[in-house]
Protein backbone atom coordinates (compact mmCIF):
# COMPACT_ATOMS: atom_id res chain seq x y z
CA UNK A 1 0.00 0.00 0.00
CA UNK A 2 3.11 2.40 0.72
CA UNK A 3 5.51 1.18 -1.70
CA UNK A 4 7.87 3.54 -3.73
CA UNK A 5 5.53 2.86 -6.41
CA UNK A 6 1.64 3.11 -4.94
CA UNK A 7 2.62 5.88 -2.03
CA UNK A 8 1.61 8.66 -3.96
CA UNK A 9 -1.48 7.42 -5.26
CA UNK A 10 -2.39 5.94 -1.45
CA UNK A 11 -1.48 9.32 -0.63
CA UNK A 12 -3.86 10.86 -3.02
CA UNK A 13 -7.21 8.67 -1.66
CA UNK A 14 -6.13 9.50 1.85
CA UNK A 15 -6.28 13.18 0.94
CA UNK A 16 -9.51 13.31 -0.53
CA UNK A 17 -11.00 11.47 2.69
CA UNK A 18 -9.37 14.42 5.08
CA UNK A 19 -10.69 17.10 2.57
CA UNK A 20 -14.13 15.42 2.85
CA UNK A 21 -13.78 15.41 6.89
CA UNK A 22 -12.72 19.08 7.35
CA UNK A 23 -15.92 19.74 5.40
CA UNK A 24 -18.07 17.65 7.89
CA UNK A 25 -16.41 19.59 10.75
CA UNK A 26 -17.34 22.75 9.26
CA UNK A 27 -21.01 21.81 8.12
CA UNK A 28 -21.52 19.81 11.53
CA UNK A 29 -21.03 23.27 13.53
CA UNK A 30 -23.97 25.03 11.21
CA UNK A 31 -25.90 25.99 14.37
CA UNK A 32 -29.15 24.07 12.52
CA UNK A 33 -26.88 21.07 12.43
CA UNK A 34 -25.38 21.50 16.02
CA UNK A 35 -29.17 21.88 17.08
CA UNK A 36 -29.90 18.40 15.58
CA UNK A 37 -26.76 17.03 17.57
CA UNK A 38 -25.53 15.98 14.15
CA UNK A 39 -21.94 15.24 14.71
CA UNK A 40 -18.96 15.31 11.95
CA UNK A 41 -18.82 11.70 11.87
CA UNK A 42 -22.69 11.51 10.97
CA UNK A 43 -22.43 14.39 8.57
CA UNK A 44 -18.91 12.85 7.08
CA UNK A 45 -20.74 9.44 6.39
CA UNK A 46 -23.57 11.18 4.61
CA UNK A 47 -20.87 13.10 2.39
CA UNK A 48 -19.76 10.53 1.58
CA UNK A 49 -22.67 8.44 0.21
CA UNK A 50 -23.22 11.57 -1.35
CA UNK A 51 -19.81 11.43 -3.69
CA UNK A 52 -20.18 7.82 -3.62
CA UNK A 53 -23.84 7.75 -5.96
CA UNK A 54 -22.15 11.00 -7.85
CA UNK A 55 -18.88 11.51 -8.82
CA UNK A 56 -17.37 8.23 -7.46
CA UNK A 57 -16.95 6.19 -10.64
CA UNK A 58 -14.50 9.08 -11.64
CA UNK A 59 -12.32 8.34 -8.46
CA UNK A 60 -8.99 6.63 -10.13
CA UNK A 61 -8.74 3.25 -9.16
CA UNK A 62 -5.19 3.50 -8.08
CA UNK A 63 -6.55 5.93 -4.79
CA UNK A 64 -8.56 3.16 -3.65
CA UNK A 65 -5.91 2.10 -1.44
CA UNK A 66 -5.95 4.86 0.78
CA UNK A 67 -9.53 4.36 0.98
CA UNK A 68 -9.17 1.09 2.45
CA UNK A 69 -6.09 2.52 5.28
CA UNK A 70 -8.92 5.00 6.32
CA UNK A 71 -11.46 2.37 6.90
CA UNK A 72 -8.94 0.12 8.88
CA UNK A 73 -5.84 1.30 9.95
CA UNK A 74 -7.26 5.03 11.06
CA UNK A 75 -10.33 3.15 11.96
CA UNK A 76 -8.94 1.33 15.02
CA UNK A 77 -6.33 3.98 15.68
CA UNK A 78 -9.79 6.32 16.38
CA UNK A 79 -11.36 3.62 18.41
CA UNK A 80 -8.15 3.27 20.66
CA UNK A 81 -7.53 7.34 21.17
CA UNK A 82 -11.50 7.07 22.52
CA UNK A 83 -10.87 5.77 25.68
CA UNK A 84 -9.28 9.63 26.60
CA UNK A 85 -12.52 10.50 26.93
CA UNK A 86 -13.27 7.73 30.08
CA UNK A 87 -11.75 6.88 33.18
CA UNK A 88 -12.56 4.23 35.58
CA UNK A 89 -13.82 6.71 38.25
CA UNK A 90 -16.76 7.65 36.09
CA UNK A 91 -17.64 3.88 36.60
CA UNK A 92 -18.08 4.57 40.65
CA UNK A 93 -19.65 7.87 40.01
CA UNK A 94 -22.76 6.31 39.43
CA UNK A 95 -22.43 3.16 41.21
CA UNK A 96 -23.62 -0.38 40.65
CA UNK A 97 -27.42 0.13 38.95
CA UNK A 98 -26.16 2.05 35.57
CA UNK A 99 -23.03 -0.84 35.58
CA UNK A 100 -25.75 -3.90 35.71
CA UNK A 101 -28.62 -2.13 33.38
CA UNK A 102 -25.87 -1.31 31.06
CA UNK A 103 -24.76 -5.20 31.19
CA UNK A 104 -28.49 -6.10 30.20
CA UNK A 105 -29.76 -3.77 27.97
CA UNK A 106 -26.42 -4.51 25.72
CA UNK A 107 -26.99 -8.40 26.45
CA UNK A 108 -30.74 -8.38 25.21
CA UNK A 109 -30.06 -5.88 22.51
CA UNK A 110 -27.02 -8.30 20.69
CA UNK A 111 -28.50 -11.53 21.64
CA UNK A 112 -32.48 -10.10 21.18
CA UNK A 113 -30.98 -8.96 17.65
CA UNK A 114 -29.24 -11.96 16.46
CA UNK A 115 -32.52 -13.89 16.84
CA UNK A 116 -35.07 -11.15 15.55
CA UNK A 117 -32.01 -11.04 12.18
CA UNK A 118 -33.37 -14.83 11.90
CA UNK A 119 -36.92 -14.48 12.20
CA UNK A 120 -36.26 -11.40 9.62
CA UNK A 121 -34.23 -13.91 7.43
CA UNK A 122 -31.42 -11.13 7.68
CA UNK A 123 -27.90 -11.71 6.72
CA UNK A 124 -25.89 -12.38 9.99
CA UNK A 125 -23.20 -9.19 9.20
CA UNK A 126 -25.67 -7.10 8.84
CA UNK A 127 -27.84 -8.31 12.22
CA UNK A 128 -24.60 -8.71 14.11
CA UNK A 129 -23.70 -5.10 13.11
CA UNK A 130 -26.87 -3.50 13.68
CA UNK A 131 -27.27 -5.08 17.08
CA UNK A 132 -24.44 -4.07 18.37
CA UNK A 133 -24.55 -0.43 17.15
CA UNK A 134 -28.17 -0.28 18.78
CA UNK A 135 -26.82 -1.98 22.45
CA UNK A 136 -23.65 0.60 22.65
CA UNK A 137 -22.36 3.22 21.11
CA UNK A 138 -24.14 3.80 18.17
CA UNK A 139 -21.20 4.79 14.98
CA UNK A 140 -18.50 4.13 16.93
CA UNK A 141 -19.78 0.69 18.43
CA UNK A 142 -20.40 -0.49 14.13
CA UNK A 143 -17.13 0.89 13.69
CA UNK A 144 -15.09 -1.12 16.02
CA UNK A 145 -17.25 -4.20 15.43
CA UNK A 146 -16.37 -4.26 11.59
CA UNK A 147 -13.17 -5.51 11.68
CA UNK A 148 -14.04 -8.58 13.63
CA UNK A 149 -16.98 -9.07 11.77
CA UNK A 150 -15.10 -8.76 8.54
CA UNK A 151 -18.07 -7.84 6.53
CA UNK A 152 -18.79 -5.01 3.69
CA UNK A 153 -17.83 -1.47 3.71
CA UNK A 154 -21.80 -1.15 2.61
CA UNK A 155 -23.29 -3.22 6.00
CA UNK A 156 -21.50 -1.38 8.03
CA UNK A 157 -23.33 1.99 6.40
CA UNK A 158 -26.46 0.64 6.79
CA UNK A 159 -26.00 -0.13 10.33
CA UNK A 160 -24.13 3.15 10.92
CA UNK A 161 -27.68 4.70 9.36
CA UNK A 162 -30.58 2.76 10.70
CA UNK A 163 -28.88 3.33 14.56
CA UNK A 164 -28.08 7.49 13.59
CA UNK A 165 -31.86 7.31 12.46
CA UNK A 166 -33.46 5.84 15.36
CA UNK A 167 -31.03 7.70 18.16
CA UNK A 168 -32.06 10.97 16.69
CA UNK A 169 -35.51 10.36 17.04
CA UNK A 170 -34.54 9.43 21.10
CA UNK A 171 -32.87 12.72 21.06
CA UNK A 172 -36.07 14.72 20.43
CA UNK A 173 -38.72 12.17 22.21
CA UNK A 174 -36.92 11.69 25.68
CA UNK A 175 -37.12 15.22 26.49
CA UNK A 176 -41.01 15.42 25.35
CA UNK A 177 -41.61 12.09 27.54
CA UNK A 178 -40.21 14.50 30.21
CA UNK A 179 -41.97 17.22 29.64
CA UNK A 180 -45.20 15.25 29.38
CA UNK A 181 -44.26 13.80 33.06
CA UNK A 182 -44.05 10.28 31.54
CA UNK A 183 -40.68 9.70 32.94
CA UNK A 184 -41.85 11.10 36.54
CA UNK A 185 -41.52 7.28 38.00
CA UNK A 186 -38.54 6.84 37.68
CA UNK A 187 -37.00 10.24 39.58
CA UNK A 188 -34.25 11.98 38.95
CA UNK A 189 -31.26 9.21 38.53
CA UNK A 190 -33.53 7.01 36.97
CA UNK A 191 -34.01 9.41 34.33
CA UNK A 192 -30.37 9.81 33.91
CA UNK A 193 -29.68 6.01 34.08
CA UNK A 194 -32.50 5.28 31.61
CA UNK A 195 -31.54 7.53 28.34
CA UNK A 196 -27.46 6.88 29.55
CA UNK A 197 -28.42 3.36 28.85
CA UNK A 198 -30.93 3.44 25.75
CA UNK A 199 -29.82 6.10 23.40
CA UNK A 200 -27.68 5.49 20.47
CA UNK A 201 -25.01 7.79 20.23
CA UNK A 202 -22.96 10.14 23.05
CA UNK A 203 -24.09 13.08 20.94
CA UNK A 204 -27.81 12.28 21.64
CA UNK A 205 -27.26 11.30 25.29
CA UNK A 206 -25.57 14.76 25.52
CA UNK A 207 -28.60 16.49 23.25
CA UNK A 208 -31.34 14.94 25.46
CA UNK A 209 -29.64 15.06 28.89
CA UNK A 210 -28.97 18.81 28.05
CA UNK A 211 -32.46 19.28 27.05
CA UNK A 212 -33.75 17.87 29.99
CA UNK A 213 -32.21 19.40 32.70
CA UNK A 214 -29.48 22.58 30.83
CA UNK A 215 -27.43 23.34 33.87
CA UNK A 216 -27.02 19.91 35.63
CA UNK A 217 -28.79 21.54 38.52
CA UNK A 218 -31.28 17.79 38.80
CA UNK A 219 -28.51 15.73 37.98
CA UNK A 220 -29.88 14.55 34.77
CA UNK A 221 -27.47 15.79 32.44
CA UNK A 222 -24.00 14.83 33.80
CA UNK A 223 -24.98 10.67 35.37
CA UNK A 224 -26.84 10.12 31.36
CA UNK A 225 -23.54 10.93 29.96
CA UNK A 226 -21.27 8.89 32.62
CA UNK A 227 -23.55 6.23 32.42
CA UNK A 228 -23.44 5.94 28.52
CA UNK A 229 -20.07 6.63 28.75
CA UNK A 230 -20.12 3.02 31.19
CA UNK A 231 -21.97 1.35 28.27
CA UNK A 232 -18.76 2.65 25.69
CA UNK A 233 -16.40 1.34 28.05
CA UNK A 234 -18.20 -2.26 27.63
CA UNK A 235 -17.45 -2.56 23.75
CA UNK A 236 -13.65 -3.64 24.41
CA UNK A 237 -14.98 -7.25 26.08
CA UNK A 238 -18.10 -7.20 23.72
CA UNK A 239 -15.53 -6.95 20.65
CA UNK A 240 -13.15 -9.85 22.43
CA UNK A 241 -16.04 -12.11 23.08
CA UNK A 242 -17.44 -11.79 19.20
CA UNK A 243 -13.94 -12.39 18.00
CA UNK A 244 -14.07 -15.69 19.40
CA UNK A 245 -17.83 -16.22 18.61
CA UNK A 246 -17.05 -15.64 15.28
CA UNK A 247 -13.70 -17.61 14.90
CA UNK A 248 -14.19 -20.85 12.81
CA UNK A 249 -17.12 -19.21 10.41
CA UNK A 250 -16.64 -20.13 7.04
CA UNK A 251 -16.20 -17.05 4.75
CA UNK A 252 -15.31 -16.35 1.07
CA UNK A 253 -11.41 -16.59 0.54
CA UNK A 254 -9.45 -15.01 -1.68
CA UNK A 255 -10.25 -17.40 -4.49
CA UNK A 256 -14.08 -17.26 -3.69
CA UNK A 257 -14.38 -20.78 -2.18
CA UNK A 258 -15.09 -20.96 1.65
CA UNK A 259 -12.81 -21.13 3.83
CA UNK A 260 -12.77 -21.06 7.84
CA UNK A 261 -11.92 -17.73 9.35
CA UNK A 262 -9.26 -17.53 12.30
CA UNK A 263 -9.90 -15.97 16.14
CA UNK A 264 -9.26 -12.27 15.09
CA UNK A 265 -8.14 -11.21 18.20
CA UNK A 266 -9.11 -7.24 18.60
CA UNK A 267 -5.81 -5.71 19.97
CA UNK A 268 -7.14 -2.27 19.26
CA UNK A 269 -9.95 -3.28 21.88
CA UNK A 270 -7.14 -3.86 24.53
CA UNK A 271 -5.32 -0.59 23.69
CA UNK A 272 -8.35 1.02 24.67
CA UNK A 273 -9.01 -0.33 27.94
CA UNK A 274 -5.30 0.45 28.50
CA UNK A 275 -6.06 4.06 27.34
CA UNK A 276 -9.06 4.29 30.02
CA UNK A 277 -6.43 3.20 32.65
CA UNK A 278 -3.62 5.64 31.29
CA UNK A 279 -6.22 8.52 31.60
CA UNK A 280 -7.44 7.41 35.30
CA UNK A 281 -4.04 7.97 36.35
CA UNK A 282 -3.20 10.97 34.61
CA UNK A 283 -6.45 12.18 36.24
CA UNK A 284 -4.95 11.10 39.68
CA UNK A 285 -1.45 12.33 38.87
CA UNK A 286 -2.28 16.23 37.24
CA UNK A 287 -4.86 16.35 39.92
CA UNK A 288 -8.67 17.05 38.34
CA UNK A 289 -11.79 16.35 38.44
CA UNK A 290 -12.78 16.20 35.42
CA UNK A 291 -10.66 14.29 31.62
CA UNK A 292 -11.13 17.97 30.07
CA UNK A 293 -8.75 19.60 32.41
CA UNK A 294 -5.89 16.74 32.34
CA UNK A 295 -3.57 18.61 29.48
CA UNK A 296 -4.02 18.28 25.54
CA UNK A 297 -6.83 15.55 26.64
CA UNK A 298 -9.30 18.30 24.58
CA UNK A 299 -6.64 18.12 21.59
CA UNK A 300 -6.30 14.55 21.60
CA UNK A 301 -10.03 14.40 21.67
CA UNK A 302 -10.17 16.43 18.30
CA UNK A 303 -7.50 14.52 16.48
CA UNK A 304 -9.51 10.98 17.33
CA UNK A 305 -12.98 12.73 16.15
CA UNK A 306 -11.35 13.96 13.02
CA UNK A 307 -9.69 10.05 12.71
CA UNK A 308 -13.17 8.72 13.26
CA UNK A 309 -14.46 11.21 10.83
CA UNK A 310 -12.26 10.18 8.49
CA UNK A 311 -12.69 6.51 8.73
CA UNK A 312 -16.70 7.24 8.77
CA UNK A 313 -16.80 9.31 5.11
CA UNK A 314 -14.72 6.45 3.91
CA UNK A 315 -17.10 3.97 4.56
CA UNK A 316 -19.57 6.37 2.81
CA UNK A 317 -17.51 6.53 -0.22
CA UNK A 318 -17.83 2.72 -0.54
CA UNK A 319 -22.02 2.82 -0.41
CA UNK A 320 -24.37 3.35 -3.31
CA UNK A 321 -28.06 3.38 -3.36
CA UNK A 322 -28.15 0.33 -5.23
CA UNK A 323 -26.64 -1.30 -2.32
CA UNK A 324 -29.44 -0.35 0.36
CA UNK A 325 -31.93 -0.97 -2.44
CA UNK A 326 -30.56 -4.93 -2.06
CA UNK A 327 -30.25 -4.35 1.61
CA UNK A 328 -34.22 -3.90 1.46
CA UNK A 329 -36.13 -2.57 4.11
CA UNK A 330 -35.22 -5.55 6.72
CA UNK A 331 -31.97 -4.13 8.70
CA UNK A 332 -34.48 -0.79 9.35
CA UNK A 333 -37.22 -3.15 10.61
CA UNK A 334 -34.82 -5.06 12.69
CA UNK A 335 -33.45 -1.57 14.00
CA UNK A 336 -37.03 -0.35 14.91
CA UNK A 337 -37.71 -3.52 16.95
CA UNK A 338 -34.58 -2.76 18.51
CA UNK A 339 -35.22 0.91 19.49
CA UNK A 340 -38.85 -0.66 20.50
CA UNK A 341 -36.94 -2.74 23.35
CA UNK A 342 -34.75 0.01 24.02
CA UNK A 343 -37.41 2.46 24.55
CA UNK A 344 -39.89 0.82 26.70
CA UNK A 345 -38.20 -2.68 27.71
CA UNK A 346 -34.98 0.13 29.32
CA UNK A 347 -37.58 2.02 31.16
CA UNK A 348 -38.87 -1.12 32.92
CA UNK A 349 -35.64 -1.62 33.68
CA UNK A 350 -34.84 1.40 35.25
CA UNK A 351 -38.19 1.88 36.69
CA UNK A 352 -37.64 -1.94 38.88
CA UNK A 353 -34.06 -2.28 39.25
CA UNK A 354 -32.80 1.25 40.31
CA UNK A 355 -34.90 1.36 43.52
CA UNK A 356 -33.59 -1.94 44.47
CA UNK A 357 -29.67 -1.27 43.92
CA UNK A 358 -29.69 2.40 44.99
Amino acid sequence: MFSRKNRGNTFHGILLIALFSCSAFYIAEIPFMKSLSFSPLIVGIVLGMLYANSLRNHLPETWVPGIKFCTKQLLRTGIVLYGFRLTLTQVADVGVPAVLIDAIVIAVTIFGGIWLGRCLRLDRDTTLMTSVGSAICGAAAVLGAEPVVKCESHKTAIAVSTVVIFGTISMFLYPVMYRLGLLDGLGNMGVAIYTGSTLHEVAHVAGAGNAMDPTDALGIAGPATITKMIRVMMLAPVLVLMSFALAGRRIAGPDGKPVKSKITVPWFAFGFIGIICLNSLLQYLCGVETVKEIPLNSTIEYIDTFLLTMAMTALGTETSLDKFKQAGAKPFVLAFLLYVWLVGGGYLLTRYLVPVLM
